[in-house]
């Protein structure tokens, strides 16, 4: 078989995770015509959500694709060059903890996202902590306070985002990662595509936190690499490099993820410092 026939279509079950229009073209719709992939994959089945676990959606289609066994990170970078033409977006998952071949995961409908205001996320929260928050909590976010700083200005490319990606999912494959293929336009949305609950604890919807990522995605050139039970990895071709920037680039993540401080350095200059000039993220969620 020659690689023109190969890239006819997506081989496999992958068609399934187009069957009701996952690629935005609309319920019923043929979402996969037209989608080719020409990477190798390894052998892998794709997952349904346990209908026993609590779901957000009556899913038609499964809600990914996993592999069998755990993958070198090379592949997830050669899978992110074919997503234009596949529609597909890797991730690389921790087996870890995350039971993802059991379907203990709630998709949300990707339509969703644009729903919500990454910045009116960020007041939100802040708001919410500065009601609750003893006067004594305040240094914690200092020097912002009780006033949320809003979202920080974009960060200059240190490098192409793609490339800086590449790089990371080859350190984080050194993991044992298993592989994952989820039907979306943009990475940013395969936290909510997948059904990922790992967030839980601090939101109860994880649509607000891929349309945060969205955000990130434009001005920081994140890109979403790597998922866990209640982690989640990203490269990042912007990041802050002076400290005025990077405090401003720690409030909004303190926002998303609250653990990053509280199991962290404590407080918002302690890690700013962590993430200046620093090409990936990492978030924990207790």
């Amino acid at each position: 078989m020659d690689d023109v026939e190969i890239r006819r279509h997506l081989p496999g079950n992958l068609p399934q995770l187009f069957a009701d229009g996952a690629d935005g073209a609309g319920p019923g719709a043929d979402g996969a015509a037209g989608r080719t992939l020409s990477v190798p994959l390894p052998e892998g089945d794709v997952v349904w959500p346990d209908p026993g676990y609590p779901q957000r959606q009556l899913l038609m289609r499964p809600a990914f694709w996993l592999s069998d066994e755990p993958v070198h990170g090379e592949l997830w970078g050669r899978l992110r060059a074919e997503h234009s033409r596949s529609g597909l977006w890797p991730l690389l998952l921790d087996e870890t903890d995350q039971p993802w071949a059991s379907g203990q995961i709630a998709p949300e409908p990707v339509a969703e996202i644009g729903n919500y205001s990454p910045d009116a996320f960020l007041y939100e929260v802040w708001a919410d902590w500065a009601e609750q928050a003893a006067d004594d909590d305040h240094d914690e976010l200092a020097p912002f306070g009780r006033h949320c700083p809003g979202p920080a200005p974009a960060g200059t490319l240190l490098d192409d985002p793609d490339a800086v990606a590449d790089r990371y999912a080859r350190a984080l494959g050194a993991r044992e990662p298993s592989l994952g293929l989820v039907a979306v336009e943009r990475g940013a949305d395969a936290i909510a595509a997948v059904g990922w609950q790992g967030a839980l604890n601090h939101n109860e919807w994880t649509a607000p936190l891929a349309a945060v990522l969205r955000g990130w995605e434009e001005r920081f050139g994140a890109r979403v690499v790597g998922l866990g039970f209640n982690t989640l990895e990203l490269s990042v071709a912007a990041p802050p490099v002076t400290t005025r920037h990077a405090v401003h680039v720690a409030a909004e993540h303190w926002a998303f993820c609250p653990d990053i401080l509280f199991q962290g350095p404590g407080t918002l200059a302690g890690y700013a410092e962590e993430i200046r000039g620093k090409t990936h993220w990492s978030f924990w969620w207790d």
